[in-house]
């Protein structure tokens, strides 16, 4: 019997591998998920490695567009309605180079949930910055990037 955690990452490679190539090409896999958190990891290895021996910067961007962008997808699967979902900006701060597998952390979980019931009550587009931290706990737990991305949601 697989675990929620083993049933999610399943899930997240079949629809990557149909709907999101690149994403499927990074292999991330879920290792936290509550109501409020949840932790993708991506490691280091050939696909996402860049010259110098550190994750490449696209695929940085892969991981925090998930962790950002999970919480709205997993609400938005138990609605039944027919909702938009998109980024509407990216900014990234680096203070560090990911030279070990790196964890994408985003603790905005109830706050994306009222985001979409917000939505779904006024049928208005609405925006909601949201925090990624990433961090190398193998090397540390020191920052080593952290991203805002604007989620904006709309009711169809």
């Amino acid at each position: 019997m697989l675990t929620n955690i083993q049933r999610l990452n399943f899930y997240l490679c079949i629809i990557s591998f149909w709907k999101i190539p690149l994403l499927f090409y990074c292999r991330p896999k879920i290792i936290l998920l509550t109501n409020q958190k949840v932790q993708f990891k991506i490691k280091l290895n050939r696909r996402v490695k860049n010259h110098l021996g550190s994750m490449y910067l696209g695929a940085l961007a892969v991981g925090a567009d998930l962790a950002s962008g999970y919480f709205a997808f997993h609400y938005l699967q138990k609605h039944k309605k027919s909702i938009s979902l998109i980024f509407k900006d990216f900014h990234a701060d680096f203070y560090r180079r990911s030279m070990n597998d790196v964890v994408f952390t985003c603790d905005m979980g109830e706050e994306i949930k009222e985001l979409i019931d917000n939505s779904l009550k006024t049928n208005q587009r609405v925006n909601l910055p949201v925090l990624v931290t990433a961090t190398v706990p193998s090397i540390s737990d020191e920052v080593v990037a952290k991203f805002t991305l604007t989620l904006s949601v709309k009711t169809k």
